[in-house]
């Protein structure tokens, strides 16, 4: 499910899955898209993130057209302790890269890989980045 931004409307509540994972999409090519990110943030449930959360960075492949500073966005992936993937949608192979990748990230956030817990895959994610 997408929205543009949060919170999201509370009528259809009761038709509204589980919520396992959001990912924040930031257009590096529009401040615009960074202001609503962290402004839909402040609606975020404090239990996501803690590994329910993550940074879609887009756009990266155009550094010429950046409106958004990378510093901004890496203090979000910091400061929320969430991970921050960077991807340009343009390009086939990168989408489909990102795509399968989200994807795996949401079957563990969604509990259906035994063993890892969205918690625990957080912690891999940061530490892995720290290296």
């Amino acid at each position: 499910h997408l929205a543009t931004s949060l919170p999201l409307p509370s009528e259809r509540d009761h038709l509204r899955p589980r919520i396992d994972l959001i990912a924040f999409v930031v257009d590096v090519k529009s401040k615009y898209s960074l202001k609503n990110v962290e402004a839909s943030l402040a609606h975020v449930d404090a239990s996501f993130f803690l590994g329910k959360v993550c940074f879609l960075v887009t756009g990266v492949g155009r550094v010429n057209y950046c409106s958004v500073e990378m510093n901004a966005i890496w203090k979000l992936g910091e400061v929320y302790s969430s991970p921050v993937l960077f991807c340009e949608l343009e390009l086939e192979g990168i989408r489909v890269a990102t795509a399968q990748r989200l994807l795996r990230m949401l079957r563990i956030c969604a509990g259906y890989v035994p063993g890892v817990s969205a918690l625990t895959f957080a912690s891999l994610m940061r530490s892995y980045a720290d290296d």
